[in-house]
């Protein structure tokens, strides 16, 4: 008996460690359906119409009507009470203290199947994830980190064809080479992308704050603290737009994410996820990187403003400059 007997849809992260894990589904069950999201799109109820037990959901929060869960985040964690209730309801729960979604999923389906053609990719996904990249691999760029990059809902297309051809066992130098025009692109673009970083980060007590809202640009926390240097902590990059929406990718809803600076020599010492979980229940993820959407002063008004943005960047900073009483690891 297959752990994936009665799966018949995948529901997945959209990022490189989401993509990876329901490629390793897919490698087990080729005719699976496939829908990629985000964390807030779930949180929302805007996928419940599409999750029933024969769902796996994967490197996404928890849902109690999904058949299959799959995950690593602390913040998503179902308590065990939840957990015996799930089991017992039919569920299967494989969250594990893993540095990737898709290493929980490897190690989940490797006796089931032959999953060698991932080995080259699973490093790599683990480092991107956890914040195992070191910075001069980073700085480096190569072909793989800028796949990651390519990845969006924005094209839903290229994250089925990815996904796809490591579902496959393509080798990877032949993945890679199929996308070579995008990944060039991507080099080109990163020089300008440091420039637009480097000029929106301001660096208050410790926490690089790069705000890349109102427009298309988007950069991960590896960029910016690799740019901000030691001086920096921890960051919060703030994207999407005031009149945005988790239901639309090409226009998403301001949101803020927080990494903690994992190219400094000492650990980090903070639970970043107090910091996006503080005004907003539905933020989460790990305490070194996670992420939540901007809320309004008064939640009766609908249209978000920059006051509503400043307020909750005031919050965050209140809380950061009492890191060490409110935030510091468990």
């Amino acid at each position: 008996m297959s752990p994936l007997d009665g799966i018949t849809r995948v529901i997945a992260d959209s990022d490189l460690d989401g993509l990876i894990a329901a490629a390793i589904l897919v490698s087990g069950k080729p005719d699976l359906e496939v829908h990629f999201a985000h964390p807030a799109i779930l949180r929302a109820g805007s996928l419940d119409h599409l999750i029933n037990r024969q769902t796996a959901l994967c490197d996404l929060p928890f849902h109690p009507d999904c058949g299959l869960y799959l995950d690593h985040h602390m913040t998503n964690k179902p308590s065990l009470e939840i957990e015996k209730q799930f089991i017992a309801a039919g569920g299967i729960c494989v969250w594990r203290d893993t540095p990737s979604a898709a290493r929980a999923a490897y190690d989940f389906m490797k006796n089931e199947l032959d999953l060698s053609h991932l080995e080259e990719i699973m490093p790599i996904v683990d480092e991107l994830d956890s914040g195992g990249i070191s910075y001069d691999d980073f700085m480096l760029d190569g072909p793989v980190l800028r796949l990651s990059r390519s990845l969006s809902l924005a094209e839903p297309e290229h994250l089925q064809t990815v996904m796809k051809q490591f579902s496959l066992g393509l080798p990877l130098d032949d993945i890679l080479e199929s996308h070579k025009d995008r990944l060039d692109n991507l080099k080109n673009e990163r020089n300008y992308l440091e420039s637009v970083v480097k000029k929106n980060t301001v660096i208050i007590d410790r926490m690089a704050i790069c705000d890349l809202s109102e427009n298309e640009i988007r950069s991960n926390g590896y960029l910016i603290t690799a740019l901000a240097g030691d001086e920096a902590l921890a960051c919060c990059v703030i994207h999407g737009y005031l009149d945005g929406s988790i239901d639309n990718p090409d226009r998403p809803a301001l949101g803020a994410s927080f990494y903690a600076n994992s190219f400094r020599s000492e650990e980090n010492r903070f639970d970043l996820s107090k910091l996006a979980t503080a005004l907003d229940s539905t933020g989460g993820g790990h305490a070194n990187a996670c992420g939540c959407r901007i809320q309004a002063r008064d939640s009766s008004i609908g249209k978000l403003t920059q006051l509503d943005k400043r307020y909750n960047i005031e919050k965050w900073l209140d809380l950061w400059a009492d890191r060490e009483i409110k935030l510091l690891k468990n």
